[in-house]
């Protein structure tokens, strides 16, 4: 807003030299001495081109050609402000003195270039609202002497801009925005009172209108507070502002946003093609009370905000200074609801697990660029978050962001009908990674192997351990990369699909329900696969063992899985390996009878071998006629045997 008082000023400013001198000069001179006059006053050089016409009636005023303003000499050559015509009228008595009231000024195709310098100059600070008004040095022989400072008076019934290009330029953020088809419509009928404005953005074709009223604009101008309210209506919804607010810049009131779409609204704003995740949209409705200091702080107290049936209150702080934005963020809720909608895109639950089982782990690259945007502290507790697959009981988390570097320390998250907490970082330093250190208690494993692992054979309570760490920027990737540790202990729990029991007493693998005890394992993770040998499970009649490898990548399982009947408490009873090979959706569970027979029968295997020996050998001893001494190998018998006749045919040749 002030830069545009301020080029308002400007313009009328050279208005009033150029009617001043039109009741003794032609148009041509005229326009020569408001442009140098102009030049002199705020150190721009002005430029009139083309003839400058004065009309007396209807409307006192004058008509130039085109007219270009020099910008600041740091900022370039590109001109501030150029126009193809313009034109001002004002009231008679503005000739003889006194305050100006403009009765209409209008710009047409004017380009607009403001410029903010990396150390924080702006190309617009013109210092035309301290000349005086007749904009003349003094002349009282000191050729250097000012005139006396004074406060430029005027009112502007109405200024009207249309067909404007307005280009900003960051060099502290290293960014230019263009705007084109810009309307501004000013109404300002006392220099002490209230100014009306309507602003009419096309960043993306379709209309952004920024319309409002600040009141005591000369109070404003000058540095001070006013009472302003400002609405910004585009298709899709409205954003708007009552409160004060001081040229500084500084602002504090009440914030409210009412957007019934939210994609038709970033795309009015020329920011298409952004996918909302699941559960949220397609509208918000937001309040806030709104404070924005010099030193470029927002605040944001008693903060409600609806996005998707989700209801938040809560609290920001958004420091702007420094190389990045700096955010605090509080955040409460009572159920949260991020789950699929109808309308919303994505596939629905059973056709995305579908989908999900058959195809395994995303292989679409994730992009992590975000955590650079900022730096951030965010608390947030909730009674329930539903993300579709998974629901969340009573959650208390606080995350903090801080050089592409997040880090979920999570204090209480009820999942799974159990606890964890630990902490969750996903690091994008140097390349994406994800990791943690967690503990959980009282875990319902149905749900958890279910949700996870598609395993649903399995169900009970159990505490456990786990630290991993995942590095890639696909979910294919980084499953396929985790390493770490862990370990899970068991209550009394239940294996569907197989009767232990009957599988140890018939051999029959097929159908029934297992109860066990207790069972306790550790594991360690390696390249994408989880590997076990101690996995211990305590039954009613027996006792079990398992060792193998789950291919968290790979999503699949290579486990044996041996339980053994308890013989009257010597644990030296029948024992059964069983197999689980295949996909996690659906593994092969199948005994093996060749382990199960070398388990079972060892001793028996090795007797009866020890037998078929001692037979064969006695045969051996027969058809060849060896006597063996005691201690004597069949072996060395039969050599001991083939000597002697050696012996004796030779003897026989020499007789």
């Amino acid at each position: 807003m002030r830069w545009i008082i301020r080029l308002v000023a400007l313009v009328v400013v050279l208005a009033l030299v150029a009617v001043g001198s039109l009741l003794f000069l032609p148009g041509d001179r005229i326009a020569r001495i408001a442009a140098d006059q102009i030049t002199r006053m705020t150190g721009r050089a002005v430029t009139l081109e083309g003839d400058t016409r004065i009309s007396f009636y209807p409307v006192l005023g004058v008509s130039t050609g085109a007219i270009t303003i020099a910008n600041a000499s740091w900022a370039g050559e590109t001109p501030m402000f150029r126009a193809d015509s313009l034109k001002v009228g004002v009231e008679p008595q503005a000739l003889w003195g006194g305050d100006i009231r403009i009765t209409g000024l209008e710009a047409v195709a004017p380009e607009i270039t403001l410029h903010r310098a990396a150390d924080g100059r702006v190309n617009w600070e013109l210092g035309v609202e301290n000349v005086a008004p007749s904009g003349q040095a003094s002349t009282d022989g000191a050729t250097s002497a000012p005139a006396e400072s004074r406060r430029l008076a005027l009112t502007l019934d109405r200024a009207l801009i249309t067909n404007a290009t307005l280009t900003y330029i960051d060099d502290g953020a290293g960014r230019t925005t263009r705007q084109s088809g810009v309307d501004f419509d000013l109404r300002w009928p006392d220099y002490e009172g209230t100014a009306e404005f309507s602003l009419v953005l096309r960043p993306a074709g379709q209309p952004v209108t920024i319309a409002g009223h600040l009141d005591r604009v000369a109070h404003f101008i000058d540095g001070g507070v006013s009472d302003i309210a400002v609405t910004v209506n585009t298709r899709g919804g409205e954003i708007a502002f009552a409160g004060r607010a001081g040229s500084a810049p500084e602002a504090a009131g009440r914030f409210s946003t009412d957007i019934a779409d939210i994609k038709g609204f970033l795309g009015t704003l020329g920011l298409s093609g952004i996918e909302l995740p699941a559960g949220i949209g397609p509208g918000i409705a937001a309040a806030a009370d709104l404070t924005y200091t010099r030193d470029t702080r927002l605040a944001l107290r008693d903060m409600a905000v609806e996005l998707g049936g989700n209801a938040v209150t809560g609290g920001a702080d958004l420091a702007l200074a420094g190389d990045k934005p700096r955010l605090n963020l509080q955040l409460n809720a009572d159920a949260l609801d991020f789950s699929s909608k109808p309308g919303q895109g994505g596939a629905s639950g059973d056709t995305a697990t579908a989908a999900a089982s058959s195809a395994g782990w995303s292989t679409d690259p994730i992009d992590a660029s975000a955590l650079a945007w900022l730096d951030a502290e965010v608390a947030l507790v909730a009674n329930s978050i539903d993300l579709g697959d998974l629901t969340l009981g009573k959650t208390r988390t606080l995350a903090t962001l801080t050089r592409s570097r997040l880090v979920f320390d999570i204090r209480e998250l009820r999942a799974y009908k159990g606890l964890i907490t630990g902490q969750f970082v996903v690091n994008n330093r140097s390349g994406l990674s994800v990791g943690g250190d967690l503990a959980a208690t009282d875990i319902d494993l149905q749900t958890l192997l279910t949700e996870t692992m598609e395993v649903t054979r399995l169900s009970g309570t159990a505490d456990g351990t786990l630290k991993f760490l995942g590095v890639g920027n696909t979910m294919q990737t980084i499953m396929s990369s985790l390493s770490g540790e862990g370990s899970l202990k068991t209550g009394r729990g239940v294996i569907s699909g197989i009767d232990l029991d009957r599988l140890m007493r018939s051999g029959d693998a097929t159908g029934g329900t297992t109860v066990f005890d207790s069972a306790s394992a550790t594991f360690r993770m390696e390249d994408g696969n989880l590997f076990n040998d101690d996995l211990t499970m305590i039954l009613p009649l027996a006792r079990a063992s398992g060792a193998g490898r789950i291919g968290l990548g790979a999503r699949d399982i290579d486990y044996v899985f041996t339980p053994r009947l308890l013989d009257g408490g010597s644990g030296n009873g029948l024992a059964i390996p069983v197999k689980i090979r295949g996909p996690w959706a659906n593994p092969r569970i199948t005994p093996d009878l060749e382990a199960a027979i070398d388990l079972n029968f060892n001793e028996e295997k090795k007797e009866i071998e020890r037998k078929a020996r001692r037979e064969v050998e006695r045969e051996v001893e027969k058809q060849l006629g060896i006597t063996r001494q005691e201690g004597q190998s069949l072996e060395d018998a039969a050599k001991d045997a083939l000597e002697k006749e050696l012996e004796r045919g030779i003897l026989k040749l020499v007789d």
